[in-house]
């Protein structure tokens, strides 16, 4: 896949305002696209994707959530598509349809390839536990799935961004495609909140290979700050999503319902299960 770019806790200074040329498709379930914007290369999913509007919104709300959560995530933004005149063709047929899109900056760097060899060059790799617990959260199963007769690893949902400069031979981990997050890729409807997807018990987001990398006193920052969670911070990205991506008031309801409801489950009884797999000799208090 082609090179993206991460945004901190900083401003964000990338703007871009509309599509100036078609580079070329990605085989992605999405028909994610790579572009050229008024503010330089990108990265773009639209309407008239296979998938859906809805994921579009998951995409949305949950790299809000990530960028929150202290994941570094893509400098992104909501731009307006003319089909008319803004020619976006998908990989495997159709093209983009008119409305608001979801874009992504690009720069150096590149998907994991698997191996935790590619981990001891990061600058945060408190990322690697931090995204463990960020992925059980929003029921992240499209990036690893705990278990594997269910969804294989989908290493290319990791992005290792090459720095430059003073850090350059250094990577950071960055999050990225949360278009199956909360309902594993189904359209978002009013059972999102039910108690089993709440108290879902499985573990996302562990990759094989990396335990070694995930440090209790990282998990624990994660868990303080999921603590933090509640409807004041999670209710403005909700209704951040775009109308023509038709997701009903009743369904923002309930979304906001599972984030925070969720939010609370896992940081009740996340520790005890990263702990069972990456500190099996150690005790844990909880459930």
């Amino acid at each position: 896949m082609g090179s993206k770019s991460a945004e901190n806790e900083q401003p964000q200074l990338w703007t871009p305002t509309m599509f100036r040329r078609f580079v070329k498709g990605l085989n992605t379930s999405m028909g994610t696209a790579e572009i050229i914007t008024d503010a330089g290369p990108a990265f773009i999913k639209a309407l008239g994707n296979p998938e859906g509007p809805h994921q579009l919104a998951c995409e949305l709300v949950a790299t809000r959530l990530a960028k929150w959560f202290g994941l570094p995530t893509f400098e992104f933004q909501i731009i307006s598509i003319d089909a008319k005149v803004d020619e976006i063709p998908y990989n495997k047929g159709g093209s983009a349809a008119s409305g608001p899109a979801f874009v992504s900056k690009a720069v150096a760097g590149h998907s994991r390839g698997g191996t935790a060899k590619e981990l001891i060059p990061l600058v945060n790799p408190e990322g690697v536990g931090r995204l463990v617990v960020f992925d059980t959260w929003i029921r992240n199963r499209d990036r690893h799935h705990p278990d594997l007769k269910v969804r294989r690893p989908n290493y290319d949902n990791v992005f290792l961004e090459d720095l430059v400069e003073d850090d350059a031979g250094k990577t950071r981990l960055i999050a990225m495609d949360h278009t199956h997050c909360f309902t594993s890729g189904r359209d978002l409807n009013t059972k999102v909140s039910n108690i089993e997807c709440i108290k879902d018990d499985l573990l996302y987001g562990l990759f094989p290979g990396v335990t070694s990398f995930v440090h209790q006193l990282d998990v624990e920052a994660a868990i303080d700050r999921l603590g933090m969670v509640d409807v004041k911070i999670v209710q403005p990205m909700i209704e951040e999503i775009p109308e023509e991506w038709e997701v009903n008031q009743k369904t923002k309801k309930a979304l906001l319902d599972f984030v925070v409801r969720r939010a609370d489950f896992v940081t009740s009884t996340v520790l005890k299960s990263i702990g069972r797999e990456c500190w099996p000799d150690r005790l844990f208090d909880g459930n």
